[in-house]
């Protein structure tokens, strides 16, 4: 083998490092020197040890799209309990390419056509609900990352076009720039966290905290739903990698928000209010949307 290719490997290898693992490699502000910034701006800011917040999009609406996009950390484009499809999202992702919230998609599933779809048309991270084993959460990893790491195949959609701009080498780097998130949300997920979380690749444990309460049957505000909640937020630390919550009411005030650093929904960047949902503003996150 070249020294060449095994720079990439190691590279490559690198790329996939446990998010945590790397977060505790370096200073909780400010960049390491040796790693050039990341055009995925929310897993960028997670390294660095902040919390980051979406914006919930589930309509197709290019202008709500582009404007709720200036205001937070990602996008959250709901596919699992929404009609957005992917050429759908596309568009949008085309109108604004670059915009300061990064493009995520929540499939409905870890299929490699899906994954292949959304790393294709620009996402820059993938969100992955109710994984109850290791088996699905290494799914998700394979399809997101190219080989060596993983085994997405090269395509001809717009994400190379939007990301592999001034001197960027898309297929160089995405791997390093794609963020991974597993959604625990079932006894059974909460039973193989740390054996789910410790699958390399995974960069995100993120409690779905509806869902965890329906399929458990207990409150949130339950102590064994709060038991729960505490097993998820150990086995993810332990395994190296970020914890985040659902309901952005766990970034403050409870005893685990000082870990939690991925957050659907919460408070914009600069105090941006989505309009009101209703007529006209198909955009706009219905209630409770989480």
């Amino acid at each position: 083998m070249s020294s060449s290719s095994k720079r990439r490997i190691v590279s490559s290898l690198m790329a996939v490092a446990p998010l945590g693992v790397l977060a505790a490699q370096q200073p909780v502000q400010g960049q390491d020197p040796m790693k050039p910034k990341l055009y995925n701006t929310a897993k960028q800011k997670i390294r660095e040890g902040k919390q980051v917040f979406s914006f919930t999009q589930t309509k197709f609406d290019i202008a709500g799209y582009c404007e709720a996009a200036k205001h937070y950390d990602y996008i959250w484009f709901e596919m699992q309990h929404s009609t957005l499809e992917f050429k759908d999202i596309e568009a949008m992702i085309a109108a604004c390419p670059r915009a300061p919230a990064t493009p995520m998609i929540r499939l409905p599933d870890a299929q490699e056509w899906h994954i292949q779809h959304a790393t294709d048309i620009g996402a820059l991270g993938i969100i992955v609900p109710t994984v109850d084993d290791v088996d699905r959460a290494r799914e998700a990893v394979k399809w997101a990352r190219y080989p060596p790491i993983g085994r997405r195949s090269t395509g001809q959609g717009q994400a190379a076009g939007i990301w592999g701009i001034n001197g960027i080498d898309y297929h160089q780097t995405i791997d390093d720039n794609m963020l991974v998130v597993i959604m625990i949300e079932t006894p059974t997920g909460v039973a193989n966290c740390f054996d789910i979380a410790s699958v390399p690749g995974v960069d995100v444990i993120l409690v779905g905290n509806n869902d965890l309460s329906q399929f458990s049957g207990f409150a949130q505000t339950d102590p064994r739903y709060q038991e729960l909640i505490t097993k998820i937020h150990d086995d993810t630390l332990r395994a190296g990698k970020i914890f985040g919550q659902a309901n952005a009411t766990y970034a403050t005030g409870h005893p685990l928000s000082k870990d939690a650093k991925f957050f659907q929904n919460g408070p914009s960047n600069d105090g941006w209010k989505p309009p009101a949902a209703g007529r006209g503003n198909p955009s706009a996150p219905p209630p409770g949307e989480r």
